[in-house]
């Protein structure tokens, strides 16, 4: 007979920033909801390549991404995977699937279906929130911020429902806005609650692998719409190389960099803000492969010529950007400006440079920037077997 004890159905909200944790089989089948948001948000910003789209991505990707970091804040305290925070997390990402099937018209006519689906991600988290309140007495000043915060975004995003244009997106724009000082403030005035400092890097890891795979199908597309025709395929052969070499740059490099820093603070001072660097370093970072992905299926789309000056930007600029927020995480977590020089810093400028080359064929543009990057790889491999760049495995 087994002596193996059966979960509680109700286990109360507790701190599980001291045992060992990985991400749940719950917490993968949450993302899922969140890669059919962004592979919505990039389908209607490839149809919309200007300025405007671009704008208009990049804030939905924000509120996306900061819909995903706030859920995930509260799961490394406090998630104890018993049958009522389940219900709530399943709940959840069925609003996050609404917020898919509205985004590519939530900056027009499904932009109040948009925001009441983002708005029942609020409340639901509200709840958890108030929940945690009630059952963990030691974090509820850390709490209470959370719940303010939160409770006053809700209400903006609920009062921008019946009306549009700018009025509803400035309301967006100081729901997030409000969010996102909550954790700012927390670190200073909270409880000094800790977070899961193993389990925060493997959720946000897997959130870049997400985004990652935007670019894995973007090359699929660009091939099959531009009919398998030879020069589309070589060029996606070698923005394959790229999107690697991004994986790469993050996964063993800057992001593993990172990871160590934020680790080795773990004994430090929590109100070291290594935890907060580490967090919004990720946001340049993600919507910089977000852009990146779109601009690599132009690449491979119109491989010879006839691509516009808003495809050649997306994927030197999403580039140029993900640089920029490896840069950032490694600074913000180091506490140090030269721990990003001369890598990755020295190449942002070069890879950004070359949207300005409209002379250049696409396919020789995007081999351009996949040997910057295949260069910064071996320049940061370098750094890192001569000590210059402490890493650990992410």
């Amino acid at each position: 007979m087994s002596n193996d004890r059966q979960a509680p159905l109700i286990e109360p909200p507790r701190l599980r920033t001291e045992e060992e944790r990985h991400a749940t089989r719950l917490e993968l089948f949450f993302d899922l909801a969140y890669v059919l948001v962004v592979a919505e948000l990039a389908h209607s910003f490839a149809g919309h390549l200007d300025f405007g789209g671009a704008v208009t991505f990049a804030g939905l990707l924000v509120v996306t991404w900061w819909s995903w970091v706030t859920t995930t804040l509260y799961a490394n305290r406090f998630d104890t995977n018993d049958v009522i925070y389940r219900i709530a997390k399943l709940a959840m990402t069925g609003a996050v699937v609404g917020m898919a099937a509205s985004a590519q018209g939530a900056s027009g006519p499904d932009g109040a279906r948009f925001a009441a689906c983002y708005l029942a991600t609020r409340v639901i988290l509200l709840l958890l929130y108030a929940r945690a309140y009630r059952h963990v007495p030691d974090a509820r000043r850390t709490i209470g911020i959370y719940l303010t915060g939160g409770g006053v975004a809700a209400v903006l995003w609920a009062a921008s429902i019946p009306l549009e244009g700018t009025p509803r997106y400035v309301l967006w724009a100081a729901g997030i806005l409000i969010e996102a000082a909550a954790p700012l403030v927390a670190t200073r005035l909270g409880d000094d609650v800790p977070l899961h400092l193993d389990h925060m890097p493997e959720r946000f890891g897997l959130f870049v692998i997400l985004v990652l795979g935007e670019s894995i199908a973007s090359l699929a597309t660009g091939v099959h719409d531009a009919h398998w025709s030879g020069s589309s395929v070589v060029a996606a052969a070698v923005a394959f190389c790229a999107v690697a070499a991004l994986w790469w740059v993050y996964f063993d490099l800057g992001g593993a960099a990172g990871k160590r820093e934020l680790i080795e603070d773990s004994d430090e001072d929590e109100e070291s803000g290594v935890v907060d660097a580490y967090i919004y370093g990720h946001l340049p970072l993600i919507v910089g492969l977000a852009i990146a992905a779109v601009g690599i299926e132009q690449f491979v789309v119109h491989p010879a010529g006839e691509l516009d000056s808003a495809g050649r930007w997306a994927l030197h600029g999403g580039v140029a950007l993900f640089l920029v927020g490896v840069a950032v995480v490694m600074m913000g977590t180091s506490g140090r400006l030269r721990s990003a020089w001369p890598w990755p810093a020295a190449v942002i400028p070069a890879v950004a440079a070359l949207g300005f080359f409209e002379s250049l064929k696409p396919v020789l543009a995007v081999g351009a920037v996949t040997l910057i990057l295949v260069a910064t790889v071996l320049a940061g491999i370098y750094e890192q077997r001569r000590g210059a760049l402490r890493t650990t495995e992410t």
